[in-house]
């Protein structure tokens, strides 16, 4: 399935994506795309409502409707950093041995097609389409990745906004160039591993005022998702509803010469093969 909320923010209610720009509310059903819901075993019985309204014309138009993040404001999120190896080597860092791990504020969540807005004193506002992994049931020492796999609800597409200069020149922790306001919008879609198909020949891409500046596939990344959900329950629980971005492919503002970063005015499109597209425009 294709998880949806829909409404103004704080405001939103949870529905299923159906196609052609419909969709069926559930959230006479289900309170919200939240943890709880991903961990309750009920996706089944929503998958067989959902078809049911659809048998008997239950469904709204999406026109006009503002989506939001397609789940609650997780617990954590956790980013991997230099997960495909090009974009290892353009930003002249050494493919990693083991996942890079860092963290981003869960506030920064936002709709796959709201405002992004450059921070205060921000001089290298970057872009990095990557995929998302939400969790769906608690997870800690995993010994498979068979194991792993069966804790993930869905993928998500997702832009992990970036500040370099608060990233890279102050004091280098990662997190406060990735935890400013809107640094993650998320969706349309939160869409179910059986829909998804082969998670590792996935394409994607991300467009700045129409020009193509990442393009790439899943099969380029170093650690899968089924690994990394492995390898970070050894080191930190995992609870459903947690998002994991799984790292970016080459492209970003900073690895052109001269480097390209955001200013304002810009509009950003990106998506993933599956899982939906967005589009942003970005405020100084």
């Amino acid at each position: 399935m294709r998880f949806i909320r829909v409404g103004d923010p704080g405001l939103e209610r949870p529905g299923v994506e159906v196609g052609e720009g419909r969709f069926v509310d559930i959230s006479d059903v289900v309170d919200d795309i939240d943890g709880a819901f991903l961990a309750s075993d009920r996706i089944d019985e929503v998958r067989t409502l959902v078809a049911e309204r659809v048998a008997t014309g239950a469904v709204q138009s999406l026109e006009g409707r503002r989506l939001g993040a397609p789940f609650a404001r997780p617990h954590q999120i956790l980013c991997i950093g230099l997960n495909y190896r090009d974009h290892a080597e353009e930003t002249g860092q050494p493919v990693p041995d083991e996942p890079i791990l860092f963290t981003k504020a869960p506030n920064t969540l936002i709709g796959p097609n709201d405002n992004v807005q450059i921070p205060r004193t921000s001089t290298k506002t970057d872009w990095e389409v990557e995929l998302g992994v939400v969790i769906g049931r608690r997870a800690s020492y995993l010994e498979s990745e068979e194991e792993a796999a069966a804790c993930i609800a869905g993928y998500v597409t997702v832009n992990d906004v970036s500040e370099r200069a608060f990233q890279i020149e102050r004091g280098g922790q990662w997190s406060k160039g990735k935890s400013c306001p809107t640094f993650n919008p998320a969706g349309p879609y939160l869409v179910t591993p059986d829909e998804v198909g082969d998670v590792l020949d996935l394409g994607l891409w991300l467009d700045v005022d129409g020009e193509r500046k990442q393009n790439s596939s899943t099969a380029q990344m170093i650690f899968s998702p089924a690994f990394i959900v492995k390898y970070l329950s050894q080191f930190l629980t995992l609870e459903p509803g947690d998002l994991i971005n799984t790292g970016t492919p080459p492209g970003v503002g900073m690895g052109f010469t001269p480097a390209q970063f955001l200013r304002g005015g810009e509009e950003i499109r990106l998506g993933i093969s599956g899982l939906g597209e967005q589009r942003q425009r970005v405020l100084a």
